[in-house]
């Protein structure tokens, strides 16, 4: 346990090492999972380790602590993409359950930041904010699309620079291609990946989801665009079990005994709750659209799951039983 705190301690000085402005104790809370007595006794033992750290405020007049940089790395050998794909990576890892090596990245990518001097800090840390902001991870197994990567990067440097893209895309229904300028406001990544957009001229302030896979040609174009400050990729995402968007409904799942050892490991949804039965059984909650998606996987946990919110599941839960000649818990078919 005393290894531990020293070891986050050393983790929260490579962070403000690493943050051009600093890190709030709000900061702490939200990085290091802490409350804000325990954000404030680490921040403690570093100042206290480190006198050479430095307190500002911040334009919001919060208080903000950052260690200055000695000596430095040659600012062009790391870029925004490096250390994005490293936390992207980890937020990936961290979705699966991977804590540990999710830590392990999230803290590689901290002393990447550390090393940088401050002005590539400067250069570099609103890139790196604006390709996190854009980078949504949807939670879903099952294999992946190869998508080509000058699609990838086009998109990437539009964020960036919050410029509109041309898009020629191909409908995936009629197989008919055509163009359309896009407002780029990040991806959601999953079985399939999709680019998250508005276009200015079919729906503005209306966010869709355009297949990656399904975009023939992009091209970052002169134009630029002010973001909806309104709109969050996170939220978006979190409208959907996997990336269809639809209406969210209430949703409730009962697992039996037999798997209930599994369940409690298993994150279905960032907004779900869990609750144990005296007869062992676990009962799933959580907020979400996308009940086609539910129902692909909920397959996967053959007799031992039951829907019981809402009606729409139990019905498609009832034909794939019937369909596939698999039968599932007797309260899906009744």
């Amino acid at each position: 346990m005393r290894y531990e705190v020293t070891d986050r301690v050393l983790q929260l000085a490579l962070a403000m090492q690493g943050s051009r402005i600093g890190l709030s104790l709000t900061d702490i809370e939200r990085d290091f999972r802490v409350s804000r007595r325990t954000a404030q006794r680490m921040r403690d033992a570093v100042l206290r380790n480190y006198p050479q750290a430095e307190h500002q405020v911040d334009e919001e007049r919060r208080p903000r602590w950052r260690i200055p940089v000695s000596g430095a790395v040659t600012p062009g050998a790391l870029s925004a993409e490096d250390i994005v794909d490293l936390e992207t990576a980890a937020k990936l890892l961290r979705q699966r359950n991977l804590r540990t090596r999710a830590a392990a990245l999230e803290n590689l990518a901290r002393k990447l930041r550390a090393t940088l001097p401050p002005t590539a800090q400067v250069r570099l840390e609103p890139d790196i904010e604006a390709l996190l902001e854009a980078e949504g991870l949807a939670m879903r197994p099952g294999p992946r699309p190869v998508i080509r990567s000058e699609v990838i990067d086009t998109i990437r440097m539009a964020v960036k620079q919050a410029r509109e893209l041309y898009v020629a895309y191909r409908s995936r229904h009629t197989r008919r291609s055509s163009g359309r300028r896009l407002h780029p406001y990040g991806f959601l990544l999953g079985k399939q990946h999709y680019l998250v957009g508005m276009s200015p001229d079919r729906h503005p302030h209306e966010a869709r989801l355009f297949a990656l896979a399904q975009i023939q040609r992009v091209s970052v174009l002169d134009d630029t665009f002010v973001r909806d400050k309104s709109f969050s990729l996170h939220k978006f995402a979190e409208r959907s079990f996997g990336v269809f968007q639809e209406p969210p409904q209430d949703i409730v799942w009962k697992f039996s005994p037999a798997v209930a050892d599994a369940v409690v490991d298993y994150v279905f949804h960032p907004t779900q709750s869990m609750e144990k039965q005296a007869d062992g059984s676990i009962i799933v909650r959580f907020h979400a659209g996308g009940l086609m998606e539910m129902c692909w996987h909920l397959y996967t946990w053959g007799a031992d799951v039951e829907v019981l919110e809402p009606a729409e599941l139990k019905t498609l839960m009832g034909r794939a039983a019937r369909h596939r000649g698999f039968r599932f818990a007797e309260a899906l078919s009744s």
